[in-house]
Order: C-alpha cells, then sequence, then structure tokens
C-alpha cells in the first residue's frame, strides 16, 4: 500500500477517440462513422491503464480489441464501460469487494447485467467497490483504497466508487453502479458526477433483492452528463419496463414547468451539514428561484428509531451473507470479512430480536416521506452532511464504533430514499470546497417521478454547466 499521502489531481482527457465526448455524443460519433467502436474501445483501454495506477479502481480487466469488434444496437452502441464487481457478467469472477472468498467465474449474466448490456455498451471490465457495498468510502484493510481522480488525497466515495473515479478521471464516459444506501449518489457526489438512483422497480431488479424482506438495492449509472443518465434509463425501458410506474421515455433538456421545490439542510435524524454544504446548497436555492420555481423549506418527520434501524437492517445484511457465503465461493470464511461487515454482524447478534418492529417502522417510512411532499414536487438536501473525507477517514481498520460513528455523521440524507424505495438524484453544486473538491445537492421525488428529477438537472446544467476536471 501507499506510505505517503497523495495529493494530485488526475485525469485521461486527451485528443483520441474519445475525445471529451460523453455517453451520449461518443455513440452519435461512432452511428456517424466518425469513429469505430474498436478504436474507442481501444483508446478507452489505454485510459484506464494511464490512470489506473493512481486510482486503484478496477478489479478486472478485459481485453477491450476483442469485444468491440463493431457498433450493434442500441443508445450506447459501441460505447465503452464497466459493470460493478457485485453484479454477475458472463465469465468473470464476482468478488463483491470481499477477500473472504475466492470468487468463481459467473456462468451467466445478471438480469441487470442484460438490460444495460441491450443498451450496446462495450464492457471493458469490472470496478472496484468495499466489501459487500456496505460502505461509503471504497478502501480495504490491506489493499490500496480507490482514490478520488479531484484529489487522490480523498476519498471516492462508496460503494460505487471505482465507477465514479473512471467516469470522473475520463476513461470512459460512464459506468454502472448501485444504489442501497447511498451507493450510487455518494461516489457522484464525491467526484463531481450525476448519479441518480431510480425508483424501485423502474430497472430490473436483482435475485438477492427480491429475497429480502426490503429491497433498498437500485442499479443506474454514475455519468458526467445529465443526457447520459437520461439515454440510459430511456434505454433501459426499451429493455423492460414496469407496468406499475408511468412510462419514462427520452427526456432531452429542461421543460417550461415551474416546480414547487421543498428544502431541508440540516437532515431528519439531527445531523447538521457543513459550512461549505449548507452554502452549496442556498446557492442551488437561489439558482431554483432565479429560474422562476418556487423553493420553501420543508420538514420530513422521520421516526426516531430510523437511524438505529436502517443500521440494523445492514446488519441483518451481513450476517446473512455470513450464513449464505459459501454460496459465493466454497472457501468463504466470515471471520475473514472486514472490520466493519463484522461490527454490522456482531451488533446485528445482539438486537436480533428487535428485527419484526425494525421492518415495521422502516416499511412505515413511507408515510413520512408522502407528508413532507405535500404540495411539492421534488425536495432539494445536501448528499452528504460534510464534504469528502481524506482517505483513511472511513477506512475499515478504524475501530468499529469509532467508523459508525463517523459514517452516520456522514451519510445522513440518502437512506430514506432506499427504504421508500423513491427515486433520487445526485447533481454537482455550482460551489466547491476551498481546495476544489466537488460538492453534490440531491433532489428526490415521489415514486415514478424520474422524469421532474431529470427536468431539475437539466435545468441546473444548463443554466452552469457543471465543472471539468481537465479545467482545473
Amino acid at each position: 500500500m501507499t506510505t505517503f499521502e497523495e495529493r494530485a489531481t488526475v485525469h485521461a482527457f486527451r485528443d483520441d477517440a474519445l475525445g471529451e465526448h460523453d455517453a451520449v455524443g461518443l455513440a452519435a460519433a461512432i452511428r456517424r462513422g466518425e469513429v469505430g467502436a474498436a478504436e474507442v474501445a481501444r483508446d478507452a483501454a489505454a485510459r484506464v491503464r494511464e490512470v489506473e495506477d493512481r486510482l486503484h479502481a478496477v478489479q478486472v480487466h478485459i481485453d477491450a480489441p476483442s469485444y468491440a469488434t463493431g457498433p450493434g444496437g442500441g443508445a450506447f452502441a459501441g460505447v465503452p464501460t464497466f459493470v460493478k464487481d457485485n453484479t454477475d457478467y458472463l465469465g468473470l469472477p464476482t468478488g463483491h469487494g470481499s477477500a473472504a472468498f475466492t470468487p468463481r467465474p459467473a456462468r451467466r449474466h445478471a438480469p441487470f447485467a442484460r438490460q444495460f448490456l441491450s443498451s450496446g455498451v462495450t464492457v471493458l471490465g469490472k470496478t472496484r467497490l468495499p466489501e459487500f457495498g456496505f460502505s461509503p468510502a471504497t478502501e480495504y484493510e490491506a489493499a490500496e483504497p480507490v482514490r478520488n481522480p479531484w484529489n487522490t488525497g480523498c476519498s471516492a466515495g462508496g460503494s460505487s466508487g471505482g465507477s465514479a473515479a473512471l467516469v470522473a478521471a475520463g476513461a470512459v464516459p460512464i459506468a454502472h453502479a448501485n444504489d442501497g444506501g447511498g451507493s450510487i449518489r455518494i461516489p457522484a457526489a464525491c467526484c463531481g458526477l450525476v448519479g441518480l438512483k431510480p425508483t424501485r422497480g423502474r430497472v430490473v431488479t436483482n435475485a438477492q433483492s427480491r429475497q429480502l424482506p426490503l429491497d433498498i438495492v437500485s442499479d443506474g449509472i454514475v455519468s458526467r452528463s445529465v443526457r447520459d443518465t437520461a439515454a440510459f434509463l430511456a434505454a433501459a425501458e426499451t429493455h423492460w419496463r414496469n407496468p406499475k410506474l408511468p412510462p419514462l421515455g427520452l427526456v432531452e433538456g429542461p421543460s417550461e414547468r415551474r416546480l414547487r421545490v421543498g428544502f431541508l439542510i440540516d437532515s431528519p435524524n439531527g445531523v447538521h451539514a457543513d459550512p461549505a454544504t449548507r452554502a452549496a446548497v442556498m446557492d442551488t436555492v437561489a439558482t431554483l428561484e432565479r429560474l422562476g420555481h418556487t423553493v420553501e423549506p420543508v420538514e420530513l418527520r422521520l421516526d426516531p428509531r430510523f437511524t438505529d434501524d436502517f443500521l440494523t437492517y445492514w446488519g441483518m445484511l451481513s450476517f446473512l451473507i455470513g450464513v449464505t457465503g459459501r454460496t459465493l465461493g466454497p472457501d468463504f470464511d466470515r471471520h475473514r470479512m472486514d472490520g466493519l461487515s463484522r461490527g454490522l454482524r456482531e451488533d446485528y447478534l445482539k438486537s436480533w430480536r428487535r428485527t419484526p418492529g425494525v421492518l415495521r417502522r422502516l416499511k412505515r417510512t413511507r408515510e413520512a416521506y408522502a407528508a413532507a411532499f405535500r404540495g411539492l414536487d421534488l425536495v432539494l438536501t445536501p448528499v452528504l452532511a460534510h464534504t469528502t473525507p481524506r482517505i483513511g477517514h472511513l477506512s475499515p481498520t478504524v475501530p468499529y464504533a469509532t467508523l459508525v460513528e463517523r459514517i452516520l455523521a456522514y451519510v445522513a440524507f440518502t437512506p430514506v430514499n432506499n427504504v421508500v424505495g423513491t427515486p433520487s438524484i445526485s447533481v454537482p453544486a455550482a460551489s466547491a470546497t476551498e481546495d476544489g473538491l466537488p460538492i453534490g445537492v440531491m433532489f428526490s421525488g415521489r415514486p415514478g417521478s424520474e422524469r421532474t428529477l431529470l427536468d431539475v438537472a437539466f435545468a441546473l446544467e444548463a443554466d452552469r454547466p457543471f465543472r471539468r476536471i481537465q479545467d482545473v
């Protein structure tokens, strides 16, 4: 592991087949014949190699040229990307970020992998995540952390930290991410990206989630532009659409609709946002008002036990992994799980009798959420209670009690949407930290309201284009 503190900005943008295109622009260039899919894949693989020794974002590489002989169909035909290493991809091992077992090659694509591939993307490999996605930082007990390309001394967020680092650095335009407590939105906020957690059931559900008493995980992508996220959702809907949700279609820009937006800066569980984060939210409020939207303070009155209940639920997930781990690999050893996973499991074993009450209260959260939205279209909050921490602050080597305290003081806004199943998007704020790190702001909506979230995100991006790492 690196023994010195790194502080550098890392990106791979250059004059090659990818240029500065986002995924929509690159797919259009491939369709027009301006660049070839194989050339794009080779150049993306070269970009990944250029940044990987400093970002440590990749778990598995694929030999790119053999996977990109020509563009097929789909909105992203020929666009290079990565799949997160908690999702099965035929022939590649699925390691879940864990040292507790030896992963085996997957025998088939996971349902979401098939949905993602239907958009025409070229998969170059798999990205790293913290063990089983439990941490909001992609760090390990005995391996290099995934580093933030805006400042390699800082966290890239988690759990989709590897995907966010590659996209922010310009190695690929988009990458797969998923979110069980903020794991799309958190790394998007840390790395200056767009990250939308869809409504529960908007994209295909993975098999593990269907077996849980409360499905909190949604799949999606991280991207550098709002239109890439909009195009992904439209492409996913072309592959499969949930008839229980309103159709989305392709959202191509802001509408003329004026919205009523509520905002809150301190979390419902009493965590106060730091000054830079507060300023980013208030600056966004001012922008929304200037654009003609109505913005007003709002309260979200959660059960006072919500945070403890969510932590208990995560502990239950760690316990279940420990019990069923041999399905991942015959050599699975729960004692080799990292400090966070072990601590969550041990805490759950002390309080497992609370499980029925925890589940009842978590499921009732939708009532408080709905009450907060009366008369409103969206709610604006921070993504995180404080700005991106240094590497090591959220390491699994930190004593468990201290680590959990730090996590709860950081991840104070995102889990509500996972419990309720509602959509939520992180977009880069116009302001940054004093040392130039991105800050994310978050909009949340009612079930099925992705179009409204994309509408406001497009409007903010058009008003003040998101900062670019290549301009730093």
